[in-house]
Formats: structure tokens, sequence, C-alpha cells
């Protein structure tokens, strides 16, 4: 059951590399950047398939794509932190602890 989300963290983690890392390297020609781009986005697609369809056999799609955005967050946040030097802020954390509510009331059984 553990699988499904680790290969999302993976997945984000490329997408993350793909859609943001370039932004350090502003004078790269954007073709170029594109191009690189999409082929980090190709693996990215490898890990992200498996993942729901692994992911589907225990969880409704509703529960991947809430869990999933959570943890696109999470990587997110450690990159930005890490490649960017960028700082949490307490407003990201309450934004962070609302998201966290919205996997509860989606993964709770009312």
């Amino acid at each position: 059951m553990w699988k499904p989300f680790a290969l999302l963290v993976a997945s984000n983690l490329l997408m993350t590399i793909a859609w943001y890392g370039h932004l350090k390297y502003k004078n790269a020609a954007l073709w170029a950047v594109v191009l690189i781009s999409w082929g980090i986005a190709f693996f990215e697609y490898c890990l992200l398939i498996p993942a729901n369809r692994i992911g589907s056999t225990y969880f409704t799609v509703t529960q991947l794509k809430v869990a999933q955005e959570v943890i696109t967050l999470l990587v997110f946040t450690m990159f930005a932190s890490l490649y960017f030097h960028e700082h949490f802020r307490w407003n990201h954390f309450v934004a962070f602890c609302l998201l966290v509510g919205a996997v509860f009331l989606t993964f709770k059984k009312w």
C-alpha cells in the first residue's frame, strides 16, 4: 500500500525539477530548456502512471489526487527551500495544515 506514495514522491520530485529547476538558468535558450524539461517529464510520467494504477487498487481516484497534491506541496516546499533558498513562512504552514485537513476529510469514511 506504500508503493503508490513512494512512486508519487519520486514522480513529483522529477516534475518539480522539470517545471522549476530551469529558473536558475535564465540565460539558457528557451527551446533547450523546454526539451530538457520534456525529457525529465517523460521519466516523471513513467513513475506517475504506475503510481496511479497501483494506487487505484487501494484508494479512490479522489483520494489519490488529494494525496498527490499534498505530496506535490511537500516536495515543492523542500525543493524551493534547498534549491532556491526560500523560507517556509507561517502562512505556508497554515495553508499546508489546511491541505492535510483536506486529506483527512477525503480519506475519512463518513
